[in-house]
C-alpha cells in the first residue's frame, strides 16, 4: 500500500457528543454497505452495554476508503474514567478530528483529550457537530474553541485551524453554513488535505509501539499499534522491547487489518499501516515489536494509575449458586486475569487464598461496567464499597486523588447543589450564569463524588448535567459523611407480604415489592431517620372470624425504588456488600448472624 494514501486519524470528544454516530456515518459514505442493508446503530460501539448506556467504554480501530486513500480511524471513550485510553491511542495517529457539540461548545473532556493532542503536536481539524440542534451556537462554539487553543498554549501554527459544520446523525457537513447540505465529502477532503501521511521508511529496521490491547480465547492478546518503521511478515522473527527495556524473542503469528468494525487477516504490513499483531502473550501496552538485528525500542507512554479499587468476593449469602454458573473464588480468579489482559488500567491483586480481590480501576464507571459484564457472563459475587487510593507525598502527608467537577444547572437549583457539594469538600473555582442556565466548576476530592449522581440529580429534578475530570493528588480533605440515613434490614428470611410493607413503607423508601424472597440481614429499604432499623417484611395480617368495618380496606402499596447497580454501589456503607447475580442485585449487611441469620459463619 502506498505510504502517501494513507491517513491515521483520531476522533475525540467529550461524552455524547458524536463521535461514533459520525463514525458510522462515515463508514455509509464510503460504500461499505449496501443501499438496502441494514445497520445497526453506533457501529463502533460492539458491546452491549455501550449501546445501552451510549457511550463509547473502549477504544475500536477501523477503516475507510475515500477515493484512492485510506483513511484508518480510531473511536475513543469520551469519558473521563476511560480518558486514559485515548492518551495512548493518539500515539497510533498522525491528526485528530475534535468534535465539538455546536449548542454545548467545549466541555471538561474536550480540554483534556485536545491538551494530549496539542502535546503530541498533532494537526487538528476542528467539527462543530450537531448544528442541526434548536439551540445550535456554532460561532460561538468556534470561538470557544479558539479560545482553547489558547488557553492549552498551542502552537501559531496550529491556531489556524480549519473548521467543518457537521451534523453526525443526518450524515453531511459543510465549510460554510451557506453551503449545501449534501454528504460528507467536505470533512473527508479536509482529513486527506489538512492530516499529514505517516512518517517513517518502510525499508528501515521494524518498529511498531503497542498503544492498545484486544484479546482472543484462541491467539491470546492482541497488541495493536502503527508501524513507525519497516514491514512485517507473519512467522517473521521479531524481539518485543518490554516496558522494563528488556527483550524477549517473539515470533509473530497473525496480522490483522481494519476495516469497517472488523478485522481481517492479512500476510504482510508496512510502514503507516495500523495493525493487530498476534504472537506474545506477555505484551502490553508501551512495548515496542522491533527488529532482533537493530533493536530500536521507542519509549513506552506512560499508564495512569488507578484512582479506586473494590473488594470482589465469592458470593457467600444463603442464597449463593442459586442464580449465577460461575460462584467460586477460581472462577472469579480466571475471569479477572482475562479482563487485565486488555485493560491494562486494571489491577487484581488477590486478598488470600478463596477470599476474593482487591481490583483497581480509574473510577466508578469504570469498575461497575465490568461487574455488569461479569454478571451478564453468569458470574456471582460480593463487592465492597468502593474506595480511594492514597497517596504519600514528600514530606510524609497523606495525599488524595482529586476531580475537577463542572456541573450545569438550573439557577433555581444552585442552592441545594452547593449545599450537597461544600458537604463533600468541594471548593468553588468558578461560577458563569447565562439565559438561567449557571456552570459551576470545583475541585472536589475523588471520595466525595461517590455516590453523589443519584443525589444531584435529584436535587436538579433530573436536568442537571455533571461531568468530572481527574485532576491530581492533594493533601487530605477530612472527613465525609456520605449516607445521612440507616437501612431497614430484614429480621427473618421469608418472602415479602403486602401487609407488611404497607406499614413500612411509611417508615422510608423500600427497595422491593411484594412477593420477593429475602434472607436475615438482606437490606429492603432506606430508613428515613439515622439508624438501622430491624424489619419483619414477612409478616401477614392474623384472620379472625370476626369482621369490623374498616378492617379490609384496601392495601395500596407506593412503587419500590428500582436501584440501578450504580445506585447500589452509591448506597452501600464500610459495613454492607452489594450481592451481584445474573438475575439479581441485593444489598446486605456483612455480618449476618449479627441481623438474625443462623445458618454459615456469614
Amino acid at each position: 500500500m502506498d505510504q502517501s494514501k494513507i491517513r491515521n486519524i483520531a476522533i475525540i470528544a467529550h461524552v455524547d457528543h458524536g463521535k461514533t454516530t459520525l463514525v458510522d456515518q462515515l463508514f455509509k459514505f464510503s460504500g461499505m454497505f449496501r443501499d438496502n442493508q441494514k445497520v445497526q446503530e453506533c457501529l463502533m460501539d460492539s458491546n452491549a452495554i455501550e449501546r445501552e448506556r451510549g457511550i463509547t467504554i473502549t477504544s475500536k480501530n477501523g477503516s475507510f476508503a475515500y477515493k484512492d486513500y485510506t483513511i484508518n480511524i480510531i473511536d475513543t471513550p469520551g469519558h473521563a474514567d476511560f480518558g486514559g485510553q485515548v492518551e495512548r491511542v493518539l500515539k497510533m495517529a498522525d491528526g485528530a478530528l475534535l468534535l465539538v457539540d455546536a449548542q454545548e461548545g467545549p466541555m471538561p473532556q474536550t480540554f483534556f483529550v485536545l491538551k494530549k493532542a496539542l502535546s503530541l503536536s498533532l494537526p487538528i481539524v476542528v467539527v462543530i457537530n450537531k448544528i442541526d440542534k434548536p439551540a445550535a451556537r456554532p460561532y460561538w462554539a468556534v470561538d470557544q474553541v479558539f479560545d482553547l487553543f489558547v488557553r492549552l498554549n498551542a502552537p501559531d501554527e496550529l491556531l489556524d485551524f480549519p473548521v467543518v459544520y457537521a451534523s453526525g446523525r443526518d450524515g453531511w457537513s459543510v465549510d460554510n453554513l451557506d453551503d449545501e447540505r449534501k454528504d460528507l465529502t467536505p470533512l473527508c477532503e479536509h482529513i486527506v488535505k489538512d492530516i499529514p501521511a505517516p512518517q517513517g521508511s518502510p525499508d528501515g529496521p521494524l518498529q511498531v509501539l503497542i498503544s492498545t490491547l484486544d484479546y482472543s480465547p484462541y491467539l491470546g492478546r492482541i497488541g495493536i499499534g502503527k508501524i513507525t518503521s519497516g514491514k512485517m511478515d507473519i512467522n517473521q522473527a521479531t524481539v518485543v522491547a518490554m516496558r522494563d527495556g528488556t527483550l524477549k524473542p517473539a515470533r509473530i503469528t497473525q496480522i490483522f487489518r481494519f476495516e469497517s468494525n472488523k478485522k481481517y487477516q492479512v500476510n504482510e504490513a508496512s510502514c503507516g499501516d495500523i495493525v493487530g499483531i498476534a504472537g506474545m502473550n506477555d505484551v502490553t501496552v508501551g512495548c515496542t515489536y522491533t527488529s532482533p538485528e537493530n533493536p530500536i525500542p521507542l519509549p513506552p507512554m506512560p499508564i495512569d494509575p488507578p484512582t479506586i479499587s473494590m473488594n470482589f468476593l465469592p458470593n457467600g449469602s444463603p442464597f449463593s449458586g442459586q442464580e449465577g454458573t460461575y460462584v467460586t473464588s477460581s472462577h472469579l480468579e480466571e475471569r479477572l486475569r482475562r479482563e487485565t489482559m486488555s485493560d491494562v488500567a486494571l489491577q487484581v491483586v488477590p486478598l488470600g487464598v478463596g477470599q476474593g480481590f482487591t481490583v483497581s480501576g480509574r473510577g466508578e464507571l469504570h469498575l461497575s461496567v465490568l461487574i455488569e459484564q461479569m454478571r451478564r457472563e453468569g458470574y456471582e459475587m460480593e463487592c465492597t464499597r468502593p474506595v480511594v487510593i492514597f497517596q504519600t507525598g514528600p514530606n510524609g502527608e497523606k495525599l488524595e486523588p482529586f476531580e475537577e467537577l463542572t456541573v450545569d444547572v438550573d439557577q433555581n437549583y444552585v442552592g441545594p447543589v452547593m449545599e450537597k457539594l461544600g458537604l463533600r469538600k468541594g471548593r468553588i473555582q468558578s461560577m458563569e450564569t447565562e439565559n438561567g442556565m449557571a456552570r459551576i466548576v470545583y475541585l472536589i476530592p475523588t471520595r466525595g463524588l461517590l455516590g453523589y449522581r443519584s443525589e444531584f440529580m435529584t436535587d436538579t429534578k433530573g436536568l442537571g448535567v455533571m461531568n468530572y475530570l481527574f485532576s491530581g493528588y492533594e493533601p487530605y480533605a477530612g472527613e465525609i459523611t456520605y449516607r445521612q440515613h440507616g437501612a431497614m434490614v430484614a429480621m427473618c428470611t421469608c418472602e415479602t407480604v403486602p401487609y407488611a410493607l404497607f406499614n413500612l413503607q411509611e417508615r422510608g423508601r423500600l427497595f422491593l415489592g411484594p412477593n420477593v424472597k429475602i434472607y436475615a440481614g438482606e437490606i429492603i429499604g432506606e430508613n428515613a431517620r439515622e439508624g438501622d432499623m430491624l424489619v419483619n417484611p414477612g409478616k401477614a395480617k392474623k384472620l379472625t372470624n370476626v369482621r369490623a368495618a374498616g378492617s379490609d380496606e384496601n392495601i395500596i402499596l407506593t412503587p419500590p425504588v428500582q436501584m440501578s447497580l450504580e445506585d447500589c454501589i452509591s448506597f452501600i456503607n464500610d459495613d454492607e456488600l452489594m450481592e451481584v447475580t445474573p438475575k439479581s442485585i441485593r444489598l446486605r449487611k456483612k455480618a449476618l448472624k449479627k441481623w438474625g441469620w443462623s445458618g454459615g459463619d456469614n
